[in-house]
């Protein structure tokens, strides 16, 4: 099944070449757009552009007719062209070879029954051809592992392991700029569209069997066949976390999903009790839907519930505490009388002697690393939450931009705090890998100053760091239940 699934797929993913049917001279147009995103982004394979005046496209002569095309060059199809011109289109791209099309063009079944009919024939042909059909009324595909941008939308994300099928283009295109943004790659995603004849199940499928991917991100409106949807998601989610989205899950939401891509609507708390025995991680908004496959992606899943807080920030420790005592999966552990005698070795006499372990200061010496290793290594601790990195860079900041700067010894402290955050949050990737546990690292600067030492080196290492300590601790319960969920099958 893995292997018919990818040769199925692979000439959307990893096409050899790629026709743009449709290709613009006018810089507003899709069509200038997507063969835009392709050239630049550097595709290897052949790129052939169509364009009935063959006027030339970025410094590129286009060819007036599909049949210019030479047979076998192309297997992908990327279709910018109005609804009528496709059945002749695609019968020319089945000739030259063509297994896969990809249809941005809209007025299909969101525009109800005439629509409706219009793509129950589209599909009809597409089967008759033998051509997948992606879409239509999607705004393209991307997948890094071939450096193919095919969308008509920005941006390229960075290479990575998340995977992503959208009933929204919208959001495809706000997952790729949470990826950009936090250093955490995608590895395929496409905008599904319409779901005519290719839906979110059968990207799952391609998804759990592709060796490029680790997690499955997806966001869904409605649901054609429920027990179909259930016995995919059960598969993918038993092989690969998988988190979901869903839009409509008011009579508000409903009601717009049905305008936006014709999707049928389901009763929101069955699919919620779905969700639950089929393994699956709900989120419930955008933005917590990047940052749970980001978790994912990045971070092992931890062995049991013990969580244990190290800080240099009073405040964060004690929230972070009550975040994690109102939880009904973690536990903020006791501090262990081993653990506590090392940090008494180390620490001045006004360190918290608690979990959350302050630090009262410690900053300036060896003491943050060597309690984090302390932290890491101790046989109770299940997961690590660290607090504070970024605080003497961001200290650093200051100064570097002050009025007394260079001078008075400045530039040897800066430099010192800018080094230190970059130890820690190097430390916190090397210590998770070699205990394979989560260590988290949680700080605001993520989002007040993005270029801070502490969070600029996780993000330069594609590892996920969270703008708060709450927001750490929710991650934290989902890898914590789907490492249950999988114990328990």
């Amino acid at each position: 099944m893995s292997t018919e699934i990818l040769e199925r797929f692979r000439p959307l993913f990893e096409p050899r070449g790629i026709i743009i049917a449709g290709a613009s001279s006018h810089p507003g147009k899709f069509g200038f757009v997507a063969a835009h995103n392709i050239l630049s982004e550097g595709f290897p394979g052949e790129v052939f552009l169509t364009n009935r005046d063959g006027a030339e496209i970025l410094g590129r002569q286009t060819l007036t007719s599909i049949d210019d095309v030479p047979e076998g060059a192309a297997d992908l199809v990327f279709v910018c062209t109005p609804q009528k011109t496709l059945p002749d289109l695609l019968r020319s791209c089945a000739a030259k070879g063509v297994k896969a099309a990809f249809v941005t063009t809209a007025g299909y079944g969101e525009l109800g029954e005439e629509g409706k009919q219009a793509e129950k024939d589209l599909v009809d042909l597409c089967a008759e051809l033998d051509i997948l059909l992606l879409g239509p009324n999607g705004q393209g595909v991307i997948s890094t592992p071939a450096k193919l941008c095919a969308q008509i939308v920005a941006p390229f994300p960075p290479r990575g392991n998340i995977a992503i099928a959208s009933q929204s283009g919208g959001f495809v295109q706000a997952f790729q700029n949470y990826a950009v943004k936090t250093g955490v790659g995608i590895s395929r995603a496409v905008s599904a569209g319409n779901c005519a004849a290719t839906n979110v199940e059968d990207y799952l499928e391609y998804f759990a069997a592709d060796p490029e991917t680790a997690v499955s991100l997806i966001y869904i409106e409605g649901i054609e066949d429920g027990r179909r949807f259930y016995d995919t998601v059960k598969r993918a989610a038993a092989e690969k976390p998988l988190v979901v989205l869903k839009g409509g899950a008011t009579s508000g939401g409903q009601r717009a999903a049905a305008s936006h891509t014709g999707a049928l609507a389901t009763d929101d708390n069955v699919f919620d009790g779905m969700c639950r025995q089929a393994g699956l991680t709900r989120a419930t908004s955008v933005e917590e839907a990047f940052e749970l496959a980001a978790s994912f992606a990045t971070h092992p899943l931890p062995r049991g519930g013990n969580v244990f807080v190290l800080t240099t920030a009073g405040g964060w420790g004690v929230v972070t505490a009550d975040r994690i005592t109102s939880s009904r999966n973690l536990d903020l552990m006791p501090i262990p009388d081993d653990l506590k005698a090392e940090f008494d070795k180390r620490l001045p006499p006004r360190w918290s002697r608690n979990n959350p372990a302050d630090l009262a200061g410690s900053e300036t010496r060896d003491t943050v690393a060597e309690c984090l290793e302390l932290v890491a290594g101790h046989s109770e601790v299940d997961s690590v939450l660290l607090l504070g990195v970024g605080i003497q860079s961001n200290l650093g900041a200051m100064e570097r931009a002050g009025r007394f700067y260079p001078g008075h010894g400045l530039e040897r402290i800066v430099e010192f705090h800018e080094r230190q955050d970059t130890r820690y949050a190097q430390l916190s990737m090397d210590l998770e890998k070699r205990f394979d546990k989560p260590v988290l690292v949680a700080t605001e600067l993520v989002d007040c100053q993005s270029e801070n030492a502490g969070p600029k080196t996780l993000r330069d290492a594609g590892s996920l760091a969270y703008a708060s300590s709450y927001r750490a601790v929710t991650a934290l319960e989902h890898l914590y239940r789907h490492s249950q969920h999988r114990a328990q099958r």
